[in-house]
């Protein structure tokens, strides 16, 4: 006997092909802003200090590269509530159309963009703005990707389907690491003239294929029951703070453990690497493609482990691991050796990604659909201002000031404890998705 259309068989066809879209989607879109985000702090690493901050004291040049990154994390709370506003009134779809595009003009832009020696103070100026324009971007994205392939995904996969999206971390890392990687090697000299542009404006070529990827979604089924039900909330943003404040809290402060350190790990390692310990650039680049590797693993595995041992269980074990591990890897670092350093970039990246896998389902799962857009993004960027965009500029500091790793190993230290609190203090909430929200998405998509 054959099923009627819209029937239930009908139902979990649309489903299984549209999770697949949507996952592909997702995760084809994060990989894109990521990579134009990561091929930033590598820059600020490595080329922005002699390029836009040139002066006599090195450190005060790394110090205000990374000041303009961190403008980028502050603009990425304001990016999350402006996209979570419309993403919770119009839709996921349409709101990452935009993000995607925001951020592929505004790296290209880098790319092209004269230097100090060329412009003068307008160098660092526009500098600062396009970094603000990749934070409001970026800030905007996670939320819609991440909710996009959660919401058409089973309610006992959320951990999996969420983690698919989060991919766009160590792709990105992958791609924006290996591409600079490969115009260093190739270019040579030339790399601090032009060769470190080509990333930049690499990003418009892939833009255009998560552009083609993303039109061919359909809404999340959670949304178009939302829209179905005329249950859409006028002010998402508004509603999110007085309903879920804590929720938003401790959204952000969970992250402090995980956001704080990987932006040492990936970033931040390159400066003292090169400046502290005399390691070559070359080295500690293959070593972070090496790590980002893993993580397309890793990331995914431990969203889907989290589907079995729980959402915050995980999540525990990922800030513990990440405390224990502070002193050693920079104690390994230290040696200069190469297996060693090797050994911990790869396993301060595997400590995060158990964080970083099951992350998006334990924030997403915090609030309702109807404001899920905006509340789950702000309190998932509001941790660029506290954790991620201050972390380089406080390890650059202490390094400054006293010579050692030690202050940074505990900073890192401090972060887990304060994750650990919030995890603790963290509400949670269930929600599935049934039949109707999938014939709700088909009618509306």
């Amino acid at each position: 006997m054959t099923s009627t259309v819209g029937g239930p068989r009908d139902d979990e066809a649309i489903r299984r092909s549209q999770r697949r879209r949507a996952v592909f989607a997702s995760t084809v879109g994060t990989t894109i802003e990521w990579y134009d985000f990561f091929l930033y702090g590598t820059a600020a690493a490595l080329v922005f200090p002699k390029l836009f901050f040139p002066g006599e004291d090195p450190y005060v040049g790394i110090l205000l590269a990374f000041g303009t990154q961190f403008a980028g994390f502050a603009a990425r709370p304001i990016g999350a509530a402006i996209f979570g506003h419309y993403g919770d009134r119009i839709g996921r779809k349409s709101t990452l159309i935009i993000t995607l595009l925001l951020m592929g003009i505004g790296t290209a832009l880098i790319g092209v963009l004269p230097a100090y020696a060329a412009i003068g103070l307008a160098a660092p100026i526009l500098l600062t703005i396009l970094r603000i324009v990749q934070g409001v971007a970026v800030g905007g994205e996670w939320g819609g990707s991440v909710l996009l392939a959660m919401e058409w995904g089973h309610a006992k996969q959320r951990g999996l389907m969420a983690s698919w999206p989060q991919l766009g971390v160590p792709l990105g890392l992958l791609i924006s690491t290996g591409l600079v990687q490969l115009m260093s090697a190739t270019t040579g000299p030339a790399f601090l003239t032009w060769g470190w542009r080509v990333p930049f404006l690499a990003s418009l070529v892939l833009v255009g294929v998560g552009l083609y990827v993303r039109l061919r979604v359909l809404e999340s089924p959670e949304f178009a029951e939302v829209k179905a039900k005329q249950t859409v909330v006028k002010m998402p943003v508004v509603d999110a703070f007085r309903t879920q404040w804590r929720e938003i809290l401790t959204s952000a402060f969970v992250r402090l453990s995980e956001q704080a350190p990987f932006y040492l790990f990936v970033t931040f390692v390159l400066t003292y690497g090169t400046q502290q310990l005399k390691l070559g650039r070359t080295g500690l680049l293959n070593d972070t493609l090496v790590a980002a590797a893993v993580g397309l693993v890793s990331v995914p595995f431990f969203g889907w482990l989290s589907d079995k041992i729980g959402r915050k269980m995980m999540y525990g074990i990922g800030i513990v691991c990440t405390a224990l591990f502070a002193f050693p890897y920079f104690g390994l670092l230290n040696t200069r050796v190469a297996g060693l350093v090797l050994l911990a970039i790869v396993i301060s990246l595997v400590f995060h990604d158990m964080q970083y896998g099951p992350q998006a389902a334990l924030i997403a799962e915090s609030f309702g659909t109807n404001i899920r857009y905006s509340g789950a993004g702000i309190g998932y960027q509001l941790a660029s201002v506290i954790a991620g965009g201050p972390a380089p500029l406080i390890a650059a500091y202490i390094l400054k000031n006293t010579g050692s790793s030690t202050g940074i190993a505990w900073y890192i230290v401090i972060c887990c404890v304060l994750a650990m609190i919030a995890l603790v203090l963290m509400p949670r909430r269930a929600s599935s998705v049934d039949a109707g929200s999938v014939r709700a998405a088909v009618q509306q998509g």
